[in-house]
């Protein structure tokens, strides 16, 4: 096999297992009405729904990638592969809210796993000259899967029913599992596993999602919500504090002194809050305030879907030579611009043309931040470095993620509901200019990014791997 053939092989494999698992990050969000009323679920448990994969993948993402240092990329991606499948058979088996819950847990534990191999497995097969192409792909190939969630379910949901959404997954799994027999087994120069470091990042990310989740329903000033937001916040200053003194961690904060790298990561996790939260609201606007089926409901968010499909790759390439802050920050801002423009038009009864206009702006936006964030990361570290960066994006974007849908959910919570269309709908304005206003701040951040300089075209073309320490 030649290494042009080689390097497509890998690029193909590494594609379908990126999309598989990146799309069930939201593939559940068009079935949420059918499973509230097929499996008698309340507000809370719809929100584990989404957030049991999201938080479980950013937990353990960093753990994912250590494990492929360890015990070789190749052999843990098979494993992640595997575990991800046998996770979506028990999902789609779920005869219970809280058996789909669980289910949902596993599954982004096997996410974590694959998520940040893909990354590294495709960034070592690609001549570094090429390398923002490659990255432009693979992130807009990650958006595209994030953004299809609601498509692909509403469809599989009205054609079959929601339980199909998960069995698609496992002839997909079978399929790749002999397909990765063929990539080339690699480690990495770090094979530490950070348990304490896990333990603490684990243990505060629960109790702050939880507090979130429940504190309508238990009230905010609580003892059990005021608890666990407080033990939550104390576990995450405890994991900082850990990260900064153990030699082996498995989150460097020495990084974050790369400023690069801690703007890129910090509009990653604004972008997940505001487009996690409103997806999860938007798709189920169009089913409870207007009803529409859950493929009806798939398609009309489909000009937002779409546009990474398109102008992702061309960003990715053009990255290479303006960096990634202009292509960024102008995402954000749209993003920001069309969800403001869809707050301000929603209504139980408007037409849907007025939404498409905003869609497509998101959808624009949308495609140029997933496009040059993971070269702006992996430019920012050494190339040995990789795999920890890689993993400290996707653990950073996914709690964005999480808190997004906990803080939407939560706005949505005490303004609305599910009692009628107009009650949904004042749940769901304010949720959604708080996620504009989110877009927006990270719209700010993606400007701390350093410009580009004509010095560093010049270096990161040169043959050799040189990678910049602060690469825009």
């Amino acid at each position: 096999m030649t290494a042009s053939t080689r390097t497509l092989w890998t690029f193909a494999i590494t594609s379908i297992a990126l999309f598989m698992v990146v799309l069930d990050n939201l593939v559940v969000s068009t079935a949420l009405p059918v499973i509230r009323v097929d499996l008698g679920a309340s507000i809370e448990e719809l929100e584990w729904t989404v957030n049991a994969y999201t938080l479980t993948f950013a937990v353990f993402v960093l753990t994912g990638a250590a494990l492929g240092d360890r015990f070789g990329r190749k052999r843990m991606f098979l494993i992640g592969v595997g575990l991800f499948t046998a996770a979506s058979a028990a999902a789609a088996l779920a005869p219970s809210a809280d058996w789909l819950i669980a289910a949902r847990a596993l599954q982004g534990f096997g996410a974590a796993i694959v998520t940040p191999l893909t990354l590294t497995i495709l960034s070592a097969a690609v001549a570094r000259e090429k390398r923002g192409l490659a990255l432009g792909a693979w992130s807009g190939i990650a958006g595209l899967a994030v953004a299809m969630g609601p498509l692909v379910g509403g469809a599989v949901v009205d054609g079959i029913s929601w339980q199909w959404i998960f069995w698609l997954n496992v002839p997909v799994g079978m399929l790749l599992l002999p397909l990765a027999l063929m990539l080339r087994e690699s480690t990495g120069p770090d094979k530490a596993l950070d348990i304490p470091g896990l333990a603490l990042a684990s243990g505060g990310l629960l109790g702050i999602v939880w507090g979130l989740i429940h504190g309508n329903g238990d009230g905010w000033t609580s003892p059990t919500i005021v608890g666990a937001l407080l033990v939550g916040a104390f576990l995450l200053a405890a994991f900082v504090a850990w990260e900064r003194r153990t030699p082996q961690p498995m989150l460097p904060m020495r990084f974050f002194r790369n400023r690069a790298f801690a703007a890129a990561n910090g509009a990653s996790l604004l972008m997940y809050f505001g487009m996690f939260g409103s997806i999860f609201l938007l798709s189920q606007f169009f089913q409870t305030a207007q009803g529409y089926s859950p493929l009806g409901a798939g398609l009309r968010i489909l000009p937002w879907t779409l546009m990474p499909m398109f102008v992702a790759p061309v960003a990715g390439a053009l990255s290479d030579r303006i960096g990634g802050r202009p292509l960024m920050a102008t995402g954000l801002a749209l993003q920001a611009i069309g969800l403001g423009w869809i707050a301000a038009v929603s209504t139980p009864t408007q037409g849907y043309a007025s939404f498409v206009v905003p869609f497509v702006v998101s959808g624009i936006g949308m495609a140029l931040f997933f496009a040059p964030v993971a070269n702006v990361v992996l430019s920012a570290v050494r190339p040995q470095e990789e795999g920890k960066a890689s993993g400290t994006n996707n653990a950073i974007r996914e709690v964005g993620g999480v808190l997004g849908v906990a803080v939407l959910a939560s706005v949505f919570a005490r303004s609305g509901g599910y009692a009628s269309p107009e009650t949904f709908t004042e749940g769901l304005v304010p949720a959604l200019w708080i996620g504009a206003a989110v877009l927006g701040a990270g719209s700010l951040v993606a400007l701390l990014i350093p410009r580009k300089r004509r010095s560093d075209r010049a270096v990161v073309r040169q043959p050799g791997g040189l990678v910049l320490d602060e690469a825009a």
